[in-house]
């Protein structure tokens, strides 16, 4: 989809603390196809054909962090466009205070992070955080 700059759709859903007060920020592995090493704040990845988009962000949510049988609220639909990235976003949030259980694939390592801090670091436009990770971020604080 990406080679060929092919729509899609995707989920991706944001981890907060019980108290909403922090949130889950990952590296991303070196051997990731896009955005290798990259930080990001979002669990998430691309709609099966005929799989509806709550039950994809549940499912990455379990997959790359393992979170399961928590309730994700959906937030908001965007589309994120960056050369040949190109999709529908389907932008979740739960919260949680349990235990994360990396994939090893694809999260290399994880901490939690004060929202204020994670908006002091997005205004350095060189630290490495995915771009549209970024976005959806960026879209949310303005919605908070």
């Amino acid at each position: 989809m990406r080679a060929e700059g092919l729509w899609h759709a995707a989920s991706s859903v944001l981890v907060l603390s019980p108290d909403g007060s922090e949130v889950y920020v990952h590296r991303r592995t070196d051997t990731k196809d896009i955005y290798p090493g990259m930080h990001d704040c979002w669990a998430g990845g691309v709609v099966a054909a005929g799989e509806d988009p709550d039950v994809t962000a549940r499912r990455e949510l379990a997959e790359e962090l393992g979170v399961r049988e928590v309730p994700v609220r959906f937030l908001f639909r965007t589309v994120h466009e960056l050369g040949s990235v190109r999709f529908h976003g389907y932008l979740y949030e739960t919260r949680w205070g349990g235990s994360i259980v990396h994939q090893p694939e694809e999260v290399a390592e994880g901490w939690w992070m004060p929202l204020s801090e994670l908006r002091e670091r997005l205004s350095d436009p060189h630290w490495p955080f995915v771009p549209d990770g970024r976005q959806f971020i960026e879209e949310w604080f303005a919605r908070s």
